[in-house]
């Protein structure tokens, strides 16, 4: 831990020289990558709080700019009056840590999912995703993000050995070989990748935050939109998925005829991120009080939601 300390004071000197490191502490959450809180004190006296994060073997296996990425769509973001954290720093230069890392605000606010007034929260979710859906995924200064289409041809048309029958994957992946070349598609837009409940910070009753961007791509909105429902009906209910969905589709003008390929995509996804040990799935949100979160009603909600995405399909 003293050799770990030392690299994060190493990290204040570099970003605020002659600042004193005063606390590290782990935070919970980061699935994708190692997050580190810090806390330094200027020589003015004032204090400041930070996070260091480090993108995971695996997000930096796929995507070795991952951190490069991250902070210059951090500083888009910040640009464009989005709410996401003000990226600090960057450093690629493997002479604290081997692979990069950013550092970004720390924000006072926590994950929420056991919402206290739902429809509240899932409209504000939505007006924030429309916000990040109205940024025109042609913007110049975007070209560095990767786009949506080369990753879905290859979840799609590329079966693994084994198909999660639990989630109906390979129907899911009938119905989307058979379906997609003939999808309606909305103009690419700025997508955030992973957006869903675990990636808000909430300041009480207020969305204080969107992290987490190092899936930000460009590609079809209704993407983001169908994670985003999909994962607010098995953590927070169906009325909350259904006044997300309105609310996002008042504030954006788009063609949602595609959507229910979009949902079993987002299910299709998930299939893959959870695979098969549903009770650790489950058991991330135990700490957070969620403990009705089950394997078997995790497992209830996806099948309606695949089920509903059927329905619509085969009346269309």
């Amino acid at each position: 831990m003293a050799k770990e300390s030392r690299k994060f004071a190493q990290i204040v000197e570099k970003i605020a020289p002659h600042s004193q490191l005063l606390r590290i502490w782990s935070l919970a959450g980061g699935i994708s990558a190692q997050m580190t809180a810090l806390e330094i004190r200027h020589p003015d006296g004032q204090t400041q709080k930070l996070i260091v994060r480090r993108p995971g073997a695996n997000t930096f296996g796929r995507n070795p700019l991952a951190a490069e990425n991250e902070f210059q769509m951090l500083q888009i973001a910040q640009s464009l009056g989005l709410a996401a954290p003000f990226p600090v720093a960057l450093d690629a230069s493997g002479s604290i840590f081997p692979t990069p890392y950013l550092v970004s605000e720390y924000i006072e606010g926590k994950m929420d999912f056991a919402p206290a007034h739902a429809q509240d929260y899932a409209e504000q979710m939505a007006a924030h995703l429309a916000e990040i859906h109205h940024v025109d995924g042609t913007r110049a200064d975007l070209s560095f993000l990767p786009r949506q289409p080369a990753d879905l041809a290859a979840l799609i048309g590329r079966r693994p050995p084994q198909v999660n029958a639990a989630f109906e994957e390979g129907r899911i992946r009938d119905t989307l070989e058979r379906g997609w070349p003939d999808l309606k598609h909305n103009p690419p837009g700025l997508l955030h990748g992973d957006f869903w409940p675990g990636n808000i910070l909430w300041q009480g009753e207020h969305l204080a935050a969107v992290i987490d961007w190092e899936d930000a791509c460009i590609g079809e909105p209704l993407s983001d939109l169908a994670i985003g429902r999909l994962d607010l009906l098995w953590i927070i209910g169906r009325d909350a998925m259904q006044t997300f969905t309105c609310r996002y589709e008042s504030d954006i003008a788009l063609d949602i005829t595609s959507l229910p390929y979009w949902d079993l995509y987002a299910a299709l996804r998930l299939a893959r991120l959870a695979g098969g040990d549903l009770a650790g799935w489950a058991a991330f949100f135990h700490p957070y009080g969620r403990r009705d979160i089950t394997p078997q009603s995790f497992l209830e909600h996806i099948r309606y939601f695949i089920n509903q995405a059927f329905e619509t399909i085969a009346t269309t």
